[in-house]
């Protein structure tokens, strides 16, 4: 990319969405008062070369200093094997007053999946979900050609139950994708992947998905297969779900898991989006009723569902917009037309002194967030469920399918767009490496909101102005130049293993090579807790950075931001960034890392 025109390229860059984004008049705007490795992991890196020696004391007034490669700390090891046992928790029966449950009428609707049974009081079982996917598992005539109905095995759970997608896949034309002219070896057609029950206690979306199959498979959805493939995980935590618990078996909150990738059920999900590389992901989830939102605004949540799309420091604003545009917008639309509520997706913290809304997580290793920096449209849906066992049960489903059923039409409509747009900001990744800032931590910013709440009492709506966390618009809480990528130590396999398991390029040196970088000093850290925990991590390192030229040894890696998954990788190696590997002990040490601010001219081998 050298010799790279930021002119000429903003040029494109207008010329390009007037053409994808005319109908898209304004930017989205601040609310108004309206994981078990995969089958196939990719291989792990040859074994290290010996550590090299400590670095030497810069002498005093030195601009720039030549040391040798940092010594570094052993390599993190996975953990042993543990076993979990999960007890299954009773469902919740909790009594809805008649007037609120006079705003939730069930839909005439009928579904055929076990958990609509006669008589049934639980949900669909891991077992009969099983037994769905491989039913519907088949070659099947679907509009004007034929789709393959499969399901795709994406590892085990903690507790050895199978994590399976079930696959809506045709072959690509040849030299195309969407209609946009590609590269011949272009693997497949524009993909959506939709996901539910990452956590195990918020059944609807699983339902939901096994009604989408069925009409899929059926045909009903007029014309979303002849536009694009459609690739469905109905139960992500199937732990979780087993027990009626949120997290996975060992604990883990599987949908803030999609960086380090601790749990097997995150690492099926990250080898799902690395092997189909979707332009499309919704992430289905229910929001809980009631709780500490009742406590300090004396009503409960008035909305069938609440929406979000991924908002991060990073993101590409394009795909944001289309997120708004493209997507946002039909929802709301298909959704009020079917009688249905909606707001955007937004929580209480449980201190009952803070009567602040906040909207959802702005942290990169939230799924939705992590999504979006894979660069694609990454949407999110909470019907009303939490907390509620079966209680309006067939109301939540309808919500989740009437959402995935305009999910895929907007998606199946902008399918040659999306295409277009995906191949456009992929290749303005990869150009701004070596230049400019990259946001390493950002903020939702403090506004206000009219919100509404239904009396428990009388039923009533009731509209609230509350103070509003928004993350529409983020501040930027702390930045730094953009390297050309970052260095790591012949020790650092694990963080290699990982980086690969997201699907991030990663190359191993193949000589000795000096190396113009900014190395790391740790100078503190600082454990966080509640709402920090959830955008950040439970710990936050501080550092301080040292210009170095590095004697990199053979064995080391690069790892380049001249790739699509440049912001993945900036959130990850960042040793101060909101749940970095070196703050969670996937690096050890962060001298056995560094930034690189000049592209490297030495010989690598891409690492499998």
């Amino acid at each position: 990319m050298a010799g790279f025109d930021r002119s000429r390229a903003k040029a494109r860059v207008g010329a390009v969405l007037a053409v994808l984004l005319s109908a898209c008049a304004s930017s989205p705007r601040s609310p108004a008062p309206v994981v078990v490795v995969s089958p196939a992991p990719r291989p792990v890196v040859s074994a290290p070369s010996p550590p090299p020696a400590s670095p030497t004391t810069p002498p005093a007034g030195a601009g720039v200093d030549r040391v040798p490669p940092p010594a570094v700390a052993s390599p993190v090891r996975p953990s042993p094997p543990v076993t979990v046992t999960v007890t299954p928790s009773p469902l919740p029966t909790p009594t809805v007053p008649p007037a609120v449950a006079a705003r939730f009428p069930e839909p005439a609707v009928t579904f055929a999946t076990p958990a609509f049974e006669a008589g049934r009081t639980a949900f669909t079982s891991n077992d009969e979900l099983g037994a769905i996917l491989h039913g519907l598992a088949r070659s099947a005539a679907i509009g004007e050609q034929t789709s393959e109905i499969s399901v795709i095995p994406l590892g085990v759970s903690q507790l050895g139950a199978p994590i399976e997608a079930l696959a809506f896949t045709r072959p690509s034309p040849p030299g195309t994708v969407g209609g946009a002219a590609i590269a011949p070896a272009a693997p497949r057609r524009p993909t959506v992947i939709i996901l539910a029950a990452q956590h195990g206690d918020e059944p609807a979306g699983t339902e939901a998905l096994v009604v989408v199959a069925q009409q899929l498979a059926a045909g009903r959805i007029a014309g979303v297969l002849d536009r694009v493939d459609v690739v469905l995980l109905p139960r992500a935590n199937p732990d979780g779900a087993a027990a009626f618990q949120r997290a996975a078996a060992d604990g883990t909150d599987v949908n803030r898991d999609h960086l380090l990738l601790k749990s097997p059920e995150a690492r099926a999900i990250a080898d799902l989006l690395a092997t189909f590389a979707p332009l499309v992901v919704l992430d289905l989830h229910e929001y809980p009723v009631g709780g500490p939102f009742v406590t300090k605004f004396g009503g409960l949540q008035r909305f069938d569902a609440l929406f979000q799309y991924a908002t991060t420091a990073n993101l590409a604003p394009f795909v944001t917009k289309a997120a708004e545009e493209w997507f946002r917008q039909p929802l709301l639309a298909s959704l009020r037309s079917a009688g249905l509520s909606v707001d955007w997706y937004a929580t209480a913290s449980s201190d009952a002194a803070d009567r602040t809304l906040t909207m959802g997580s702005v942290a990169p290793q939230v799924g939705r967030n992590a999504s979006g920096l894979r660069n694609a449209v990454s949407l999110l849906v909470e019907t009303r469920g939490g907390g509620l066992g079966r209680v309006d049960l067939k109301r939540r489903v309808q919500t989740q399918v009437v959402a995935v059923t305009s999910v895929l039409t907007s998606a199946a409509k902008h399918a040659d767009d999306l295409a277009k747009l995906r191949q456009f900001v992929d290749r303005e990744t990869i150009a701004f490496a070596c230049q400019g800032q990259v946001v390493l931590e950002a903020a939702p910013t403090p506004s206000e909101y009219n919100y509404a709440v239904i009396d428990a009492g009388s039923g009533e709506v009731r509209r609230l102005t509350v103070a509003w966390e928004s993350a529409l618009q983020l501040r930027t809480l702390k930045s730094r130049a953009r390297p050309c990528g970052y260095w790591l130590a012949p020790s650092e396999n694990e963080a290699v293993r990982r980086l690969r398991l997201l699907g991030v390029e990663v190359r191993q040196l193949d000589e000795l090579g000096e190396l113009r970088a900014e190395g790391y000093r740790e100078i503190g850290r600082e454990t966080a807790g509640g709402a920090e925990t959830d955008n950040g991590g439970g710990t936050r390192l501080k550092v301080q950075m040292q210009p170095a030229l590095l004697d990199a040894a053979a064995g080391g890696y690069y790892v380049s931001l001249e790739q699509p998954l440049a912001h993945l990788v900036v959130a990850a190696l960042e040793p101060d960034a909101p749940g970095s590997f070196a703050a969670n002990g996937v690096i050890a040490d962060v001298a056995a890392e560094a930034r690189i601010l000049v592209r490297p001219a030495i010989r690598m081998t891409a690492v499998p």
